[in-house]
């Protein structure tokens, strides 16, 4: 029965009122470490019974404990990874006293909306103008009305020719925020400096001779100047996606993996450190963009709550299919060629600032 409450409860079913009931707490006793059968947040929005008020959960993410605190000032529920539990907060167990808050939205009510989840959780190829003609509308209208959009990328991105398009929106104030790894990074820093993307020649698309050495001896130059953004200072960075980062002030945050070489001094080898700063530049997204990288979308998937508009971009359908799974009726995912789609992207941010220059005028 308790199995089958929680699920309930995580499709947004509530107690009746006269059943209402307060939440079960249980205090944390080691630092990092939840009470035995604590309540799992997901990515909607809820909210714990506290002595017969409903307090709303800040801070929420999906995989997380309940963290409830009582000070002079009220009562405040956050959302929290285990690690950051304290000894002397109360952690919800059970599932009595939690209320999740569902959109109740039919499905085909979804796919009558101007931005919606598509019916089998991922487009065909056939849609892809009209996802990306949707993404560009929305990408407009948030960066007018002073929003807030994500950007998460691999390497492919630079290797499909997908960097000049990526470079293009930063510049003209469409990304407020990039995440991803140390090879996304080098690679483009590679193509900058030498015109090469793993020692494949960006132009001709052939291998240059000593081409695989390019990308040690990106990571190399930057490492002399202490960080990207004094490479650029420095006039050795001229281009690209770091470059526009940094000229236009876009927070960027690079997790490292054991795969790494190097790694640029800008890359964030402790892993925790790492989340903490994905999780801050994610703070307030309007809308996060995943653009052919599995881990790092899926670990942005898990840090985001439910109300941000999410595009999952990859020619892998199992990847777009496992963050349209998270059942958001925001989640976008389009089968395709990354550099395809930023290419398409990109010109309709052309058309649309033509259109509205036309109005204007």
């Amino acid at each position: 029965m308790e199995s089958i409450v929680s699920h309930l409860i995580d499709l947004g079913a509530m107690n009746l009122p006269e059943d209402e009931r307060d939440a079960k707490l249980q205090p944390v006793t080691q630092d990092g470490v939840a009470p035995d059968d604590f309540y799992v947040s997901t990515i909607y929005p809820t909210e714990v019974r506290i002595k017969g008020k409903w307090v709303k959960v800040h801070s929420q993410r999906m995989d997380g404990a309940l963290a409830i605190t009582e000070t002079s000032k009220g009562i405040t529920a956050q959302c929290k990874i285990l690690r950051d539990l304290n000894v002397g907060e109360q952690v919800v167990v059970d599932v009595q006293g939690i209320r999740t808050i569902r959109k109740t939205e039919s499905r085909e009510k979804r796919n009558t909306e101007e931005f919606s989840f598509m019916s089998a959780g991922v487009s065909s190829e056939r849609r892809v103008e009209l996802i990306v003609e949707q993404v560009a509308w929305e990408l407009r209208k948030i960066r007018d009305a002073g929003g807030k959009a994500i950007v998460t990328a691999g390497p492919v991105v630079i290797l499909t020719g997908g960097g000049e398009q990526l470079s293009q929106l930063i510049r003209e104030g469409y990304v407020q925020g990039l995440l991803g790894g140390n090879a996304i990074a080098v690679h483009d820093i590679e193509q900058s400096i030498m015109g090469t993307s793993l020692g494949v020649d960006m132009k001709r698309g052939i291998s240059v001779r000593g081409g695989h050495r390019h990308h040690l001896k990106a990571i190399n130059n930057v490492r002399r100047h202490g960080s990207i953004a004094k490479a650029v200072e420095a006039g050795m960075i001229i281009s690209g996606v770091m470059y526009e980062c940094v000229k236009n002030n876009v927070s960027f945050a690079l997790a490292g993996s054991i795969r790494d070489d190097g790694p640029l001094p800008d890359t964030q080898m402790d892993l925790i450190k790492a989340q903490q700063e994905y999780a801050e530049i994610l703070k307030g997204a309007d809308m996060i963009l995943m653009l052919s990288t599995m881990l790092h979308s899926i670990g942005v998937g898990n840090m985001t709550p439910a109300g941000v508009k999410m595009v999952c971009v990859d020619i892998n359908p199992a990847v777009v299919t496992k963050l349209s799974d998270r059942g958001s009726v925001e989640s976008v995912g389009v089968v395709t060629d990354v550099g395809l789609f930023l290419s398409l992207l990109v010109q309709h941010m052309d058309k649309l600032t033509s259109l509205y220059t036309a109005q204007v005028w």
